[in-house]
């Protein structure tokens, strides 16, 4: 009979998450001043010429840490192709930051192939050497930071997204009220 009580407990609790009744945490942060960007060389940069976080002021950012290797990053680029559309003509802004897992994906020829195979057109920068990743204290491909006008890093999401989600929402929604403010 105990086992039965555990099991039930579990099984309800399992469903109870899974079915949407627990909200994920929030991707809203203590706000922090966004890091400079680490690599001021033009060669680092792909799609722009390097870009320093004091000329993001007065845009909303939304900041794509992202590797070649990395399928969840593949999977996500529709969505995030969709938000440069979406917000086109607002003040809004995608920079990608491209840190590489592998040593073979530290070639910037191969960097700007993927690019082009998945239509990135904003700015990228490579950090092969991790530092803006460590400035960040970032774990995952991909992570998405959200940068208020005022240049402080408000929210931050994890993982694969696709459009049409509860992940894209919210994040779509954290878009709105930044650019509101």
């Amino acid at each position: 009979m105990k086992n039965f009580i555990i099991f039930s407990l579990f099984v309800a609790s399992t469903l109870f998450i899974f079915n949407g009744f627990i909200k994920p945490a929030s991707a809203e942060t203590k706000p922090y001043p966004l890091p400079e960007f680490t690599q001021p060389e033009p060669k680092a940069w792909i799609n722009s010429e390097p870009i320093s976080k004091e000329g993001l002021l007065g845009k909303v950012t939304l900041v794509d840490i992202w590797t070649f290797a990395c399928w969840n990053c593949y999977r996500s680029f529709p969505w995030l192709n969709s938000l440069e559309t979406k917000y086109k003509g607002k003040p809004f802004s995608i920079i990608g930051i491209h840190t590489p897992e592998f040593d073979h994906e530290k070639d910037r020829s191969a960097v700007e192939k993927k690019a082009k195979e998945f239509k990135l057109h904003h700015a990228i920068m490579m950090d092969n050497n991790f530092a803006y990743w460590k400035k960040l204290n970032n774990q995952y491909w991909p992570t998405y930071y959200l940068i208020d006008k005022k240049g402080m890093v408000r929210y931050r999401f994890i993982g694969e997204t696709h459009a049409d989600t509860r992940k894209s929402e919210a994040i779509e929604s954290a878009i709105e009220i930044l650019l509101s403010e």
